[in-house]
């Protein structure tokens, strides 16, 4: 039986170290070697295990049964109408007030020839938890490859009709964890579209808009910053990025949907997905209230995380990709993140 505290690790041929906790899965720490063989932490989390618990619980977690927002909590499906918890403004956020990020995950070993190193993550969630229809059955894959990569491969089925957008809520800064903002990492994004917010709705408003134009427009990389520090009424509505955004020649098959790089240390990342949106959320929120790695507090834009999914209130905006999962079907969504 799993631990809330049980720490489990992956590691490969390159001196990459990931590892994570029972609790949501919760990646506490990706260590990868610079251009010199300069190893660091690259996500943003806490120094020990007491305040990764009594922290953020989001920091490198499973999201779940439908991760990001639906609109005042609520949907229909199948003629039946659902209320949600609301746990961000009037929306329904991650899951609600009891998330699968703060859900033990029964971890073991699993084994693959194309990894170095791997684990499947278990979780059952029964009828109504949550106030979702149907026994979600969970499984997710950690995978580290000898390629550098980081593969997160998901898989869910149902015991009725109901919704399901699964992610992993990791903020990446490739300089190392407590060494400063991301504002100087260049982003670039396999995305000429995104899906606006509404400040009055606190999401996306069902609309699919080009960036050309705007801060969002990273289809040639740019630096973090550079938006983050725009006057783009989109940005100063969050304080910095919190937008999906929809990938290019979304056919349900693994296409690169980012690539992140921080020009101090020469690391770069690329993310892959099968999924049609990702997520990039600048951690306009951080306050730099909570102490995290190296003892340094943990300050607005410290870092970036992308989580690949559907889109936000995708159950009730008709012309957005389905995250309707019936019986006798299988979710399945694969994100890799990849360390050049």
């Amino acid at each position: 039986m799993t631990k809330a505290s049980d720490v489990f690790t992956l590691k490969n041929a390159n001196n990459i170290e990931v590892t994570f906790i029972g609790r949501g899965g919760q990646i506490t720490g990706i260590k990868v070697p610079d251009a010199k063989g300069q190893v660091a932490d690259v996500v943003i989390g806490y120094q020990n295990m007491e305040d990764t618990l009594a922290g953020d619980g989001y920091f490198g977690a499973l999201c779940g049964r439908y991760a990001n927002r639906i609109v005042n909590g609520k949907f229909e499906l199948e003629g039946v109408k659902y209320q949600l918890d609301t746990n961000n403004g009037p929306n329904h956020l991650h899951g609600g007030h009891d998330g699968f990020n703060s859900r033990t995950w029964e971890v073991e070993s699993y084994s693959d020839s194309k990894y170095a190193q791997a684990y499947k993550l278990s979780l059952v969630s029964a009828d109504g938890d949550q106030k979702y229809p149907g026994e979600l059955t969970v499984s997710v894959i950690y995978g580290l490859t000898n390629d550098n990569e980081l593969v997160i491969d998901y898989t869910a089925e149902t015991t009725k009709a109901t919704i399901v957008n699964l992610t992993s809520h990791a903020y990446f800064n490739l300089k190392g964890a407590g060494t400063g903002t991301i504002e100087n990492h260049m982003l670039e994004l396999n995305a000429e579209k995104y899906t606006p917010i509404s400040a009055e709705i606190g999401t996306v408003t069902g609309e699919i808009a080009p960036v050309k134009g705007t801060a969002m427009d990273f289809v040639d990389a740019k630096a973090v910053g550079e938006a983050c520090n725009s006057n783009d009424a989109q940005v100063k509505m969050v304080g910095g990025i919190d937008h999906n955004f929809v990938i290019n020649g979304y056919d349900g098959h693994l296409k690169l949907a980012a690539r992140l790089s921080d020009p101090d240390s020469g690391r770069e990342m690329e993310v892959y997905t099968d999924q049609p949106g990702i997520q990039i959320y600048t951690g306009s929120h951080f306050d730099s209230s909570e102490t995290g790695k190296l003892g340094a507090p943990i300050q607005k834009w410290a870092g970036l995380a992308m989580e690949t999914q559907l889109f936000p209130d995708s159950p009730n905006n008709k012309k957005f990709p389905s995250a309707v999962l019936k019986p006798g079907n299988t979710y399945k969504h694969t994100c890799v993140y990849k360390f050049l």
